[in-house]
């Protein structure tokens, strides 16, 4: 595309939720109290298990690496989002916005490999209980969060490099609360198609895998579930692995409706109302979750609060 006549852009403005006046005090009251509950939850999350021995196991250090996952979305989306819409729109430098782009899809792409982990976990404390301690050790769980949080950062970072190489021309407005992959690609005056094939030659591995492992795990997750006889043996199971089960499908669901559905089926205000699900509710609901169907966690609750009225 000739851009000899354009301007080129250093700055970008978000709109936020301009086509929702009536609603500006509901979406300030929801995004301050949501991030609140986001961030006590999951930092309760980090503390409880840090902090009690009967909590020592990897299923716990996998939990409070998605809490540290959905407190990185939360700090890098809503405070920009909040002043987006106190102002009625917000502008930012076109760095910022790519930076936040990236760290926003990198705690995104970890959460995959996270979740998938999570579900190997699970499959080797049910189907391999014998031998679960012996290979699910503690340096194993650190290497595989560790290789999960460096896949992220380097595979998101060959996306970004090919960004910051592109010219962006005005208008340089984004009808969104925050700076999202499509609507920055869309500003673009540059060729993207190059950006777009390796968007999807990256989700095979960035999503694609990780969905088909989860599922081949929960395959023989049931199998075994099938074969126990006893109502309490299936029980054990179901409260086992139905907190990362719902966690699973509510984050693959949005992302789902947000990427993979054709955008021509898609309004702008479904984007943003689905966009808001996976970056505002969902870090929020992922501590209640476990919280709340989680029998370790809730027994650690307790123990704290019978102490605090001691």
């Amino acid at each position: 595309m000739n851009t000899l006549n354009q301007t080129i852009i250093n700055e970008i403005r978000l709109l936020g939720f301009q086509d929702f006046p009536n609603f500006k005090a509901l979406f300030l009251f929801l995004l301050f109290l949501f991030p609140i509950v986001t961030v006590c939850g999951n930092f309760l999350i980090i503390w409880l298990v840090a902090s009690n021995s009967s909590l020592q196991s990897p299923m716990y250090f996998f939990l409070t690496q998605l809490s540290v996952s959905d407190l990185l979305v939360t700090t890098t989306i809503i405070p920009n989002t909040l002043y987006v819409i106190c102002n009625e729109g917000g502008t930012m430098s076109l760095s910022a916005c790519i930076i936040q782009f990236y760290f926003f899809a990198c705690s995104e792409v970890f959460e995959f490999f996270l979740l998938s982990v999570m579900a190997c976990d699970r499959y080797l404390a049910i189907c391999n209980p014998l031998r679960y301690n012996a290979l699910m050790n503690p340096v194993l769980c650190i290497k595989l969060v560790i290789i999960s949080w460096l896949l992220s950062f380097s595979m998101e970072l060959i996306v970004i490099t090919s960004v910051i190489q592109l010219q962006f021309c005005g208008p340089n407005i984004i009808d969104h609360f925050f700076c999202d992959y499509v609507p920055l690609l869309e500003l673009s005056c540059s060729d993207t198609s190059f950006i777009d094939e390796e968007i999807i030659l990256l989700a095979i591995p960035l999503s694609f895998t990780p969905f088909i492992i989860i599922v081949v795990f929960y395959v023989y997750i049931i199998r075994a579930a099938i074969k126990i006889s006893t109502t309490s043996g299936f029980s054990k199971i179901f409260s086992t692995c139905s907190s990362h089960l719902t966690v699973v499908l509510i984050f693959f669901g949005t992302i789902t409706g947000i990427y993979m559905l054709p955008n021509k089926k898609k309004s702008m205000t479904a984007n943003k109302i689905l966009s808001l699900l996976y970056t505002v509710v969902t870090p929020m609901i992922n501590p209640i979750i476990y919280s709340l169907r989680n029998e370790d966690i809730k027994k650690a609750i307790k123990k704290i609060l019978g102490k605090i009225n001691d």
